[in-house]
């Protein structure tokens, strides 16, 4: 069985921690292989406010972060639900700042590397009209799991995506099953030598 791989997604205030922009919720779905095989999923209290368009966007209010665990007590329970698993999350450069920042609220530190489905998906499926997660899903016929920009739903979602990529590049290539390590090396190479990168694997 594959070693566990913690996919991850936040909403969030803002683009940007550093300037003060905090998550409103976290969602971390495991996965070995292509099974899911645990979840975790929390509203946050930071008390940062959120704007109405994010609001909008994402359906969650105010009220329901106020009444929302502290960001601090969230954080460390998702850190060791995560453990030492390696993560992924859709668009990665915006979700790996989250958890850092949001780790050094809880007093911890971030110590995982990050994978991202994007870079990915751009590499494996080259020729998708969008990059976008929703579309992903749509052009590969995965299920949506839940309104999308709500933590669990869209970490399911990524976590179905990031299955889907490891099995064809398994079956594109005649690799093993893609390890984490593996797709880092992936997602930072250009898409002309995926096939060469993957050479090695096969001898391995």
């Amino acid at each position: 069985m594959a070693p566990p791989i913690a996919v991850i997604d936040f909403e969030t205030t803002g683009m940007v921690p550093a300037q003060g922009a905090r998550a409103t919720e976290v969602a971390i779905v495991l996965l070995e292989g292509t099974q899911v095989v645990d979840r975790f999923a929390s509203l946050m209290q930071t008390g940062a406010w959120i704007p109405p368009f994010i609001e909008e966007l994402t359906g969650i209010s105010n009220a329901m972060v106020a009444a929302a665990p502290p960001a601090e007590a969230v954080m460390r329970e998702a850190a060791r639900f995560v453990g030492d698993a390696p993560m992924v999350a859709h668009n990665a450069a915006f979700d790996s700042k989250f958890w850092q920042s949001e780790l050094q609220h809880a007093g911890l530190q971030a110590t995982q590397p990050f994978a991202c489905t994007v870079l990915l998906s751009r590499r494996v499926y080259p020729d998708a009209p969008s990059h976008k997660l929703g579309n992903l899903i749509d052009h590969l016929g995965l299920p949506r799991t839940g309104r999308a920009h709500r933590a669990l739903a869209d970490a399911e979602m990524a976590a179905a995506l990031l299955a889907r990529m490891q099995h064809d590049l398994g079956q594109r290539y005649g690799v093993p099953w893609p390890d984490h390590a593996l797709l880092m090396r992936l997602q930072a190479c250009k898409r002309q030598a995926l096939g060469k990168l993957l050479q090695p694997a096969l001898v391995d």
